[in-house]
Order: C-alpha cells, then sequence, then structure tokens
C-alpha cells in the first residue's frame, strides 16, 4: 500500500512543486506515493466563494472560516480514513526526525495549510488536527512547510532512496548532526582530505566520524548534544 498525501489548500497549483523532481518526483510516478490537492475554496457555500471572516473580539488579519475547512476535510478524509491530519502552523509541535520515520511508516498523511491569521480553533479541535511547525518563522501559508514535510516523508519510503542505509547516517537520526564529507580531489586549495579517511581503517573511520558528529553538535546544537552519551 503506496503512502497517499491529500493537501488541503487554497494554492493546488503550487503543488507538487519540487516534489515533481528528483527523487520524490519518482517515487511519485512509480506510486511509491500518491498526492491529491483538495481546493478549499470549491467548499465555501457563497457565490463569492468566500473562506475567511474577521476575528472575532477584534484585531487585524483575517481567520479561516471552520464550517467551509471541515466540509473540505470530511471530503479528503471521512471518519474511517486512518491517515494523521496535519495542521501546518507555527504555534505547533516542532516536527523532527522521529515523526517523520512515524508517518513515512504510516498509510499516509491530510494535510490542511492555513493561510491569513489562523484557522478557527474549533475546526482544529473538532477535526483533530495535530499542528506541526517547521520552525520557529512565519511563512505566507502553510503550503511551503507542507512541502517541506512531504519532502522529509518521501524520501524514507522504502523504494525511494537507492541505498537505504544513507538514510540512516543522516542529521537527527542517532541524535547528532551527521559529520562532515569529502571526495576527489584528494586536496583542495590546500585542503586535503583527512588522512583517516583514505587509511582503510574502517574503525577507526567509524570513531572519526562520531568524534566529529559529537564535536558539531557539541558547537551547534547543544540541546541536542546535553541527551546523547559521549563516545570515550
Amino acid at each position: 500500500m503506496s503512502f497517499s498525501a491529500s493537501v488541503l489548500t487554497l494554492y493546488p497549483e503550487m503543488f507538487p512543486g519540487a516534489l515533481g523532481l528528483s527523487l520524490a518526483g519518482r517515487a511519485l510516478e512509480t506510486g511509491i506515493w500518491s498526492l491529491e490537492t483538495i481546493q478549499i475554496r470549491d467548499f465555501a457555500s457563497d457565490r463569492h466563494r468566500t473562506v475567511d471572516d474577521t476575528p472575532a473580539g477584534g484585531g487585524a488579519g483575517m481567520v479561516m472560516r471552520a464550517d467551509v475547512l471541515a466540509s473540505a476535510i470530511d471530503h479528503a478524509a471521512p471518519a474511517a480514513d486512518p491517515r494523521p491530519r496535519l495542521l501546518m502552523s507555527p504555534r505547533g509541535k516542532p516536527l523532527n526526525q522521529a515523526r517523520v520515520r512515524e508517518l513515512a511508516a504510516g498509510p499516509g498523511a491530510v494535510i490542511v495549510c492555513g493561510r491569513f491569521e489562523g484557522v478557527d480553533q474549533r475546526v482544529i479541535e473538532a477535526r483533530g488536527l495535530e499542528e506541526v511547525s517547521i520552525g520557529d518563522f512565519i511563512l505566507s501559508g502553510g503550503e511551503p512547510a507542507a512541502l517541506v514535510l512531504l519532502d522529509a516523508v518521501v524520501r524514507l519510503l522504502p523504494g525511494v532512496m537507492g541505498n537505504a542505509v544513507s538514510g540512516e547516517e543522516e542529521s537527527f537520526e542517532n541524535g547528532l548532526l551527521e559529520h562532515p564529507h569529502y571526495t576527489r580531489p584528494q586536496e583542495f586549495e590546500g585542503r586535503p582530505i583527512p588522512e583517516v579517511l583514505i587509511s582503510g581503517n574502517h574503525r577507526k573511520i567509524a570513531a572519526w566520524r562520531r568524534a566529529e558528529a559529537e564535536r558539531l553538535t557539541k558547537e551547534r546544537r547543544p540541546d541536542l548534544s546535553a541527551a546523547q552519551p559521549l563516545s570515550k
């Protein structure tokens, strides 16, 4: 059974975007995963296809209506649909590699792309939306965040990456940032490849990579480093 993604958006033309290229694009063509886009405006009840209204209590901007969005969600994911319902939101739980792996192991996802000031809280609660954030910054809408989430998930699906082991040694997979990489030429602008990497001693290479991963993690992500037991 392939991974099935349904994206609810006001801008379906933004998809598949970059997901139609490279590994994700080939996997989409071969049916490893599928992508459905749903125009939220199609579920508005007025002739202007209105999906938003002024915020209760006053304030700037507009808010996506609960009734319109609920109808779109019900169309995309009936009650028996086992896929998680995600709302891309800057106030959501930060997306991490562990959650990406959970999603990749599941049947797919229904992804709601918010716009304007936000989404009526009542539809979030009534439809059990899991709010997900890709970082501490604000985007114009949830579409770029949805593309990021799907790219992270799709590359982990069986058959997408040529070498499945590649995904096991990347940043965050073991709670550490990834070690530095080198390739030919052996010397570049006076900078040689570290001697250990061309020594042929796989045990020393593994130890060097672990040490470098720990060093980088301690320097750049001390929050991750604090949770890791250091190697000897």
